[in-house]
């Protein structure tokens, strides 16, 4: 203890043993997806309770994949962690989480199988939470199958309804989640809330690990799965955190909001998820990912200090997202935009991969952006040929399944579920060459698991195209193209 203290590493305080005691006997929360944002959030939270004295329980986490992480990481340290929070001026505070009370593999050839079923039939449970990322909610996926088993052993003992909340970053998650699970009486009056959440929680730097290391902290070996996801005995993030949470759980729940989470009606809560994620962080941020991967920047923070990105994203956002956004009150937009464009993005104390933003591409670009189309084409029709940066984030993005960078290197795609599909039609192109555009571009666009509508029905597909054609003319021309970019007229939705 004193060795911790002497490192400047703060300490639980609260009776870790009795709090392991009391979970097992009568669980309240389980989470599955227990990744980073999971250990650096969700789990010093409910750590924070306990350290109040306003719960004697912790948490529950469960993986659907992946059991080489629990008994690599978590198991070694007995699903104990180090959260180490980065500052934009470089000062680090650590942090001992060990609010988890066990980590279980959710799979029937895994003898914690019977456990979790356990755990489902108490009549304690409360919160069965997800961060699984948005491929996680398919309906025919193994994750949902496995859910929906799980909630008719509840509800063959006849135990209460729960919460299943969904923490993704997916606009009306709770209805995503409660359409993952589908058609189904096993979870007669389940609560399915929405939620936001926001704070940027890179994969584990190895600079980071460094520093700790110098320091005398050891075992915080980095694993890299075969699916590339990133794991560690330490978790590196940022200061700021929002949770926001639509205030609906049958069975109760934890009193979270003395401890900076903020429950709200349905109405504000889809207002708060729409802003940040269809609007002022997650677009841009996206965006970031694609135009630095495109100029060969190894960190987000780098490429968002390149001018030329900043501001296709200052547009982006202040003239073309946030217009369209309705002002939730519990969080200002202008404020929160501001904010992740001038102190969170920069933070190059905090080292975060472009690559890992880009993972998953095709169903982030949909829950990203197709809100914003959709509220332009009904509210404002005749202003979607003024959109600019969004049109040439598509084209980017179309330029980066290319899988070559400015310089005409080639470089690795980052995983995800439509790769394969979507790389077969640009493949062939080649920088500087002549070739018809909309025959590549269209069959992407009109790819009906990106997009419910039709994005050539409306001015952007041919404003993509154009752009496409720019940013492939030469070596360069994605260089060239943004640094040409002006500051265009405001787009005025009077």
């Amino acid at each position: 203890m004193s060795y911790c203290k002497k490192l400047g590493i703060k300490l639980p305080n609260f009776d870790r043993e009795k709090m392991l005691k009391v979970t097992a006997d009568s669980p309240i929360w389980v989470h599955f997806g227990a990744g980073n944002i999971f250990r650096a959030f969700i789990a010093t939270i409910q750590q924070e309770l306990l350290e109040k004295g306003l719960t004697n329980k912790g948490i529950i986490a469960a993986f659907t994949v992946e059991p080489k992480i629990i008994d690599n990481v978590w198991m070694p340290h007995d699903n104990i962690s180090l959260r180490v929070t980065v500052s934009n001026d470089g000062t680090m505070e650590k942090l001992i989480v060990a609010s988890i009370s066990e980590c279980l593999f959710a799979d029937k050839s895994s003898n914690d199988w019977t456990r979790l079923i356990e755990i489902f039939k108490s009549q304690s449970l409360q919160i069965v939470s997800f961060t699984i990322t948005e491929k996680g909610y398919d309906p025919k996926g193994e994750t949902m199958k496995k859910i929906r088993e799980l909630l008719n052993e509840r509800k063959k003992v006849g135990a209460p309804p729960i919460a299943l909340v969904s923490m993704d970053n997916c606009i009306n998650n709770g209805d995503i989640l409660k359409k993952g699970i589908g058609d189904s009486n096993c979870y007669d009056g389940m609560s399915f809330p929405l939620t936001m959440i926001d704070k940027i929680t890179p994969h584990p730097n190895e600079e980071i690990k460094k520093k700790l290391e110098t320091m005398g902290v050891e075992g915080l070996d980095i694993i890299v799965t075969e699916i590339g996801t990133h794991s560690s005995g330490f978790v590196n993030t940022e200061k700021t955190q929002y949770l926001v949470i639509e205030d609906n759980f049958p069975n109760g729940r934890p009193p979270l909001e003395n401890v900076g989470v903020i429950f709200a009606d349905r109405k504000t809560v889809n207002l708060v998820e729409k802003m940040k994620v269809g609007a002022c962080l997650n677009p841009l941020h996206f965006c970031v990912a694609i135009f630095g991967t495109l100029l060969r920047f190894n960190t987000m923070a780098d490429a968002v200090c390149d001018m030329d990105i900043k501001r296709i994203i200052e547009y982006m956002g202040f003239e073309e997202e946030l217009p369209i956004v309705t002002d939730p009150i519990i969080i200002n937009p202008r404020d929160f935009l501001e904010e992740c464009i001038n102190v969170r993005f920069p933070n190059t104390f905090l080292p975060d991969d472009p690559a890992r933003i880009t993972t998953d591409a095709s169903a982030k670009i949909t829950t990203r952006f197709e809100d914003t189309i959709k509220e332009y084409i009904e509210k404002y029709p005749t202003k979607l040929e003024n959109l600019r940066m969004i049109p040439l984030l598509f084209a980017g993005w179309i330029r980066y399944l290319m899988a070559i960078d400015d310089d005409g290197n080639s470089f690795k795609l980052s995983p995800d579920p439509l790769l394969e599909e979507l790389i077969k039609h640009v493949k062939n192109i080649r920088l500087g060459q002549q070739f018809d555009a909309h025959r590549h571009v269209k069959p992407i666009l009109c790819n009906r698991k990106l997009f419910k509508i039709n994005v050539y029905e409306t001015p952007l597909g041919k404003a993509i195209e154009d752009w496409f054609m720019k940013l492939t003319e030469s070596r360069g021309a994605v260089r060239r193209t943004i640094r040409l970019i002006k500051k265009y007229d405001s787009i005025s939705l009077d």
